[in-house]
């Protein structure tokens, strides 16, 4: 069974905003065969266009990992409805992940910009 990831992040109509997510989301973009960034709202491509060009190359199961440091509204609510409402137009499933900022490595990541911070003065 075919399967994507799927980088979810906010979305903003402000392109640097995106840009910084783009950056974020390159190496994991780089590294994992066919994944892809989304965003929920007010950029491109949106998750739906996402999962409608995966379900029309036979993509059948889908993960979203929400690039958000913790689960509020939009990933207790919003999300999930849209993605009921998607795996029933295009006929595929989709998980949706814990958001980024319930991994602890992201904590260990954070404290290694810290202290390089702290190192180079600054």
């Amino acid at each position: 069974m075919s399967s994507r990831i799927i980088l979810l992040a906010h979305g903003s109509s402000d392109k640097r905003w995106c840009e910084t997510f783009e950056n974020l989301a390159s190496p994991t973009l780089a590294a994992v065969a066919d994944s892809r960034i989304a965003y929920m709202e007010l950029a491109e491509p949106s998750l739906d266009q996402v999962v409608a060009e995966g379900a029309q190359a036979g993509i059948e199961s889908f993960t979203v990992v929400p690039l958000f440091l913790a689960a509020g509204r939009h990933l207790r609510k919003d999300v999930p409805a849209m993605i009921a409402s998607m795996e029933q137009q295009h006929q595929v499933r989709i998980e949706l992940a814990p958001p980024i900022g319930e991994n602890p490595q992201l904590g260990l990541a954070i404290k290694d910009v810290v202290m390089q911070q702290l190192t180079s003065g600054g």
